[in-house]
């Protein structure tokens, strides 16, 4: 048909098509999405709806003065149990003139840049080696956040062919990093070896096919409920399975074990633990972590993770700051004999007196108590305004329904007396839970507190 057409008659089917495309492209999309901004103040998430009625009190509250066992919140001096300075290094005299010192000598940009390009120093390398050297590993890598430089180690050392397995208990920045993994993901119930094996045996499997290696991931310290990673019993797995097993040890690195080098010193494995992972913001009081194995991994990791490619440096004040921890963590162990003096006489005062804290074998401590969110509230309101104490409370959907946990943190800095007059106040509490006194009691307007 086209062929017995004219030139002309071509010309003007040509400029008619032409045209017709020009007018529908002129005309506007119809749009049936959402503004994006619209979409996300309409639902601000699982915490985030509680904002307006909680932030101030529950979330985002401010402890003002020198960081201790007893600080300031909302103009009254409170008993603090919330605060993940173990060894009391936060506001140690050595610590603060250490920190003082560097900040003044080489402010805090120096090095600019990353480490790849422009931030290097004799500095980070020394603290590296010492890390190493403390945990009992041929070579280190600095972090400038813990949590960004679990999500670093993990994109870095997995690829689609690999499989990982995880404990369901897993910190979130371990979860985060596990969303960057492209390949299959076998998560298994808190500390249970069995499933644990039951997921090797499916990686094993998978991997014979793709070629790939396998990752167990498990905690040294489960933040929120103290009890230790059996990792005792997962490396005993090593005999009957071909992998590499991470543990995260932020609340283990400077607590656990007799020279506080971990919880595989605990269990005496150092030797048997391929990734040690560790973080500064417990034991040590500050900002940043690493991560220690054998020096042809660290030396992979140092030309394979994003986060510290193409991330500044960790600022020279820090890192000075961070040795001189080192220092004291390694030299003065009588630090760690003050926190465990208050971590036993705490933990045995607790369950004396009737409460459950569960499998704790950690410094951190929680309390287990029956009741429902609004008495959780209460509860928490009543310790803080009534008995001047302030600890973190923890509810469903953290914890199974019914069940309120108070997590406490003792620290080298915290005396007998504060842990005697914690156990009382929770004693009072606990009676007045059991007669029903939070269920009848208004929830207080923290607007007014």
């Amino acid at each position: 048909m086209v062929e017995n057409v004219s030139d002309s008659g071509l010309c003007l089917v040509k400029k008619y098509v032409v045209l017709q495309l020009k007018t529908v492209r002129s005309k506007p999309l119809k749009s049936s999405n959402v503004d994006l901004f619209e979409k996300r103040v309409k639902n601000l998430g699982p915490l985030g709806m509680y904002a307006k009625g909680a932030e101030g009190y529950f979330m985002f509250p401010k402890l003002e003065g020198e960081i201790g066992n007893k600080m300031t919140f909302r103009g009254k001096e409170r008993l603090i149990w919330s605060l993940n300075n173990y060894l009391g290094l936060a506001n140690h005299p050595e610590v603060r003139k250490a920190d003082a010192e560097a900040s003044a000598e080489w402010g805090l940009a120096y090095p600019m840049g990353a480490r790849m390009m422009s931030g290097q120093s004799n500095y980070h390398e020394q603290l590296e080696r010492e890390l190493a050297a403390y945990v009992k590993k041929e070579a280190a890598y600095l972090f400038n956040f813990g949590y960004q430089g679990m999500l670093s180690v993990i994109d870095a050392m997995l690829d689609r062919n690999d499989v990982v397995v995880y404990d369901s208990e897993a910190h979130a920045c371990i979860i985060d990093g596990l969303r960057l993994h492209m390949g299959k993901r076998f998560v298994y119930p808190h500390n249970n070896i069995d499933n644990l094996r039951k997921g090797l045996e499916r990686a094993t499997r998978l991997t014979n096919q793709t070629g790939g290696g396998i990752l167990v991931i498990t905690e040294g310290v489960y933040g929120m409920t103290g009890d230790l990673g059996k990792i005792d019993e997962i490396v005993k797995l090593k005999s009957e399975f071909n992998f590499r097993l991470l543990i995260d040890d932020a609340h283990g690195f400077g607590t656990m074990g007799p020279t506080g080098a971990g919880t595989d010193e605990h269990f005496g494995v150092q030797d048997q633990v391929d990734m040690y992972f560790g973080t500064f913001a417990k034991a040590m009081a500050g900002i940043g972590g690493f991560v220690a194995c054998n020096k042809e991994i660290i030396e992979f990791l140092k030309y394979n993770m994003r986060s510290q490619i193409f991330a500044k440096s960790l600022p020279m004040s820090m890192v000075i700051g961070a040795l001189k921890r080192m220092e004291l963590v390694r030299t003065r162990p009588e630090l760690r004999e003050n926190l465990w003096t208050v971590v036993h006489a705490l933990q045995k005062g607790l369950v004396d007196a009737g409460f459950e804290i569960g499998p704790s074998g950690s410094p951190v401590t929680p309390v287990m108590l029956n009741g429902t969110i609004p008495e959780a509230t209460n509860i928490t309101v009543d310790l803080r305004e009534n008995y001047n104490i302030f600890c973190s409370i923890v509810t469903y959907p953290v914890v199974p329904k019914g069940v309120i946990l108070i997590r406490l943190i003792p620290t080298a800095v915290h005396t007998l007396d504060d842990v005697k007059y914690t156990i009382e106040a929770f004693k009072e509490v606990r009676k007045k839970l059991d007669n029903g006194d939070y269920v009848t009691m208004q929830i207080a307007d923290i607007s007014k507190l």
